[in-house]
């Protein structure tokens, strides 16, 4: 696999350290890290569900964690002595325990979750601030312009 140096964009860049930190990330992702299987999907212009595969973890098993920008899934099963079935001959329905992370983008919160049928639905939804939505700024024509800032600057210093 390749690596690529980001340390020249260090230098000519700010406050994009944890989007570096991110991209080097990806190319250390362990191959053997695929259970349980999930989904993400978006289900609106800004929602999203991750789906995962949790056949036989009931939801006492489950503990869902949300941590600054990331968001834990662990799942163990707890060990049930008290009921004894039949000796198992073959075991292929997988019940280890499980920590599945993912990354959260800025503004993105959990609203819920849900465990249905051997899936885990976690539910999110990106709200961006009023502040940092995009915005129309007016364009003002001629010479009005500067004037109408220097007389709300002087009534502001007037009424100080």
């Amino acid at each position: 696999m390749r690596t690529f140096d980001f340390s020249p964009l260090h230098r000519s860049t700010v406050g994009f350290d944890r989007l570096f930190s991110l991209l080097d990330q990806v190319g250390n992702v362990d191959p053997g890290t695929t259970y349980p299987p999930y989904n993400i999907e978006r289900t609106g212009e800004n929602a999203y569900r991750i789906t995962v595969a949790v056949a036989g973890f009931s939801d006492q098993d489950l503990d869902i964690e949300v941590k600054e920008n990331g968001l834990v899934i662990r799942g163990e099963r707890k060990a049930d002595t008290s009921v004894k079935s039949g000796e198992v001959l073959y075991q292929g329905i997988a019940a280890r325990a499980f920590e599945r992370r993912f990354q959260l983008a800025d503004h993105v919160e959990v609203r819920g979750a849900s465990l249905a049928n051997g899936l885990l639905h976690v539910d999110l939804v990106r709200e961006i601030p009023e502040a940092m939505k995009p915005r129309s700024i007016p364009i003002a024509v001629g010479g009005n312009a500067p004037r109408a800032i220097e007389a709300k600057t002087t009534e502001a210093k007037a009424a100080a």
